[in-house]
Formats: C-alpha cells, structure tokens, sequence
C-alpha cells in the first residue's frame, strides 16, 4: 500500500521500518532543538509530516520499546488515532512517567505509526444480549 506523504518542515523525515517484519513505521521528533521533559510532564512532538490514509484504514500511532523502557517516555493517550480524513501535522503527545527528567532528541524515533483497516459499525440499542459463560463479570474474571 502506498501512503502519501508531505513534508511539512525542513526536520522531518519520512517513517522508516526497522526491519522487513516490522508492522509500525518509526515516526521522529521533527525539533530544531532537543525537548526537555520533566518526570509528570506531557509534551507534544512535532514529526513535520501529514499523512494520507485511505479511506477504510487507520493510523495508529504506538509507543515505542526503546524509548518507553530507556527514557520512561510514551505516548500519553496510550494509542494515538489518525482518521483517513485528517490531513493535519501529526503530532505525538508524550508523557514521562520515570522520576528522570528525559530528553527528546532532534530527528529521535519517538512512536511508531501502524496503517490498519477497520470496521464501520451500526450500533443498535435493546434490551437484552445474548448470555455467555462469562457474563458481565469484569477485569481478572478470566481465571489466570
């Protein structure tokens, strides 16, 4: 599949795969400068690019092992959306949740963005759903 691509500032670069299995596309920091983040903080990384996505197909955008697990920093929403009409800037929200202040480097991989399809559902309202083993019973009712 062939996703369109615009460069929006003279620091951005085009998503790269770290391997021929890798299924996200590492995004970087599109910064003249490194970004300072305190532990607790929140900033928002600019990438310098827009994107295309069809429609039928989502971006995704993940936090990435290494800088989540060497810096604490990961995206703050957990799982960024970027709906096929979006034609904005994307932007990663990054939070860090060590006790280290960390540093976001110019041209750093800070996410990885995964192009997926999706489903368009009808929601229908009732009164009832059909009974499972499980029931309404919630988190850890699964057993081990």
């Amino acid at each position: 599949m062939n996703i369109k691509l615009q460069k929006l500032n003279p620091y951005a670069k085009t998503p790269t795969y770290g391997s021929s299995c890798s299924a996200g596309a590492d995004l970087y920091a599109a910064t003249e400068d490194n970004i300072d983040v305190q532990p607790g903080e929140t900033v928002i990384v600019p990438t310098g690019i827009a994107v295309e996505i069809p429609d039928g197909y989502v971006g995704l955008v993940y936090a990435r092992s290494g800088i989540a697990t060497k810096k604490g920093l990961a995206p703050a929403n957990k799982v960024g959306v970027i709906d096929s009409d979006y034609r904005g800037e994307l932007k990663v929200v990054l939070y860090n949740h060590s006790s280290a202040p960390a540093v976001v480097e110019s041209g750093e991989r800070i996410a990885q963005l995964i192009i997926t399809p999706y489903l368009k559902c009808e929601f229908t309202e009732t009164d009832s759903l059909s009974d499972t083993a499980r029931g309404g019973n919630g988190f850890g009712s699964t057993g081990r």
